[in-house]
């Protein structure tokens, strides 16, 4: 079976156990789906941060919740696991988990389209990427399609339509890369959807060069939004300035627990988005207060390990602890 076939499997495994409606909720399910709005959990930026400081969220609460994918070997998400195959550890000290939750609901997710100069040679690509995208969805998900260069335009708006809309056919390029705008802006949209699982699947070289928003800022954002971000390179080659690029859209996945695919096209591309596709619909939800509850402000590092040979676990590397 090919990494597609089994990637696909996974796919059509999720789709038949959604479509019975057989989701399984937990107290930290039901909260995760009120991050955006709920008033207890609140998310604000340091004033004085640094880099770091700049790409997490500070948590006013006791209660941590950490959404966490699990991926063999093939990139296909790993199921079945319970709480006791996971093990939280917050600046190297165990923690308890309080709640636990394997979550497989519709997702909705913003794709962001870089129509700038520098992907000028690379436009019919990304369409087709998207097209592949949308073509992939659930008859329960929906996505909207964005592209940005010296703005950011929203070419067709939540829905579980899977065509993609004429004017992107038609889109020219422009001078400049707001894509840290585009980011925000697509994170503001989705902390307004019902969806429990929100993603931001970016479609870029990475060359960001006019954003009003800091990095920092609209991971801030998506990570408020409850969302996961997923970078696709476009890049043509390892220049400076691709390798750069290549640097912010690593970090923008990394940090957020989301999947960074280097490889702009071709069968790697195909089996990525499959992957992508059935990785959306199911994650690990953990919940614990940490024995730490020192209120001192101060960065706290997050890893979760599971102990299964071959399994990689992706989540957000951490939060800032709340101050006074």
């Amino acid at each position: 079976m090919t990494s597609v076939e089994r990637a696909k499997s996974g796919y059509t495994s999720i789709r038949s156990r959604v479509g019975r409606r057989t989701f399984s909720l937990s107290l930290a399910t039901c909260l995760t789906a009120l991050l955006p709005f709920s008033p207890f959990l609140t998310f604000s930026r340091p004033a004085n941060a640094q880099d770091q400081d700049d790409e997490v969220i500070r948590i006013n609460s006791d209660l941590v919740l950490i959404n966490v994918t699990v991926v063999d070997g093939q990139g296909k998400f790993v199921g079945g696991l319970k709480r006791s195959d996971f093990t939280v550890l917050e600046n190297g000290q165990a923690q308890t988990l309080s709640s636990f939750g394997a979550e497989e609901t519709p997702f909705a997710a913003a794709v962001l389209f870089d129509t700038s100069g520098s992907m000028e040679g690379r436009l019919s690509l990304g369409r087709s990427a998207i097209i592949r995208f949308l073509d992939g969805l659930r008859d329960e998900d929906v996505a909207s399609v964005y592209r940005f260069d010296v703005s950011v335009e929203r070419l067709q708006d939540f829905s579980a339509g899977r065509d993609l809309a004429p004017r992107a056919y038609s889109v020219r390029t422009g001078n400049l890369t707001v894509l840290n705008d585009a980011v925000a802006l697509a994170a503001d949209d989705l902390a307004k959807r019902p969806e429990r699982r929100r993603a931001v699947l970016v479609l870029s070289d990475g060359g960001e060069n006019g954003s009003r928003s800091s990095s920092g800022k609209a991971l801030e954002k998506a990570l408020s939004a409850g969302a996961t971000i997923y970078t696709v390179n476009m890049s043509s080659n390892e220049g400076t300035r691709d390798i750069q690029g290549s640097g912010v859209l690593r970090s923008y996945a990394e940090k957020s627990g989301g999947l960074y695919i280097a490889s702009p096209g071709g069968q790697a591309l195909r089996d990525s988005f499959a992957t992508v596709l059935a990785e959306l619909g199911h994650q690990y939800t953990l919940a614990y207060r940490p024995t730490n509850r020192a209120r001192d402000g101060t960065w706290r590092a997050i890893e979760v390990k599971v102990p299964r040979a071959g399994v990689s676990v992706r989540t957000r590397k951490g939060y800032r602890a709340p101050k006074g």
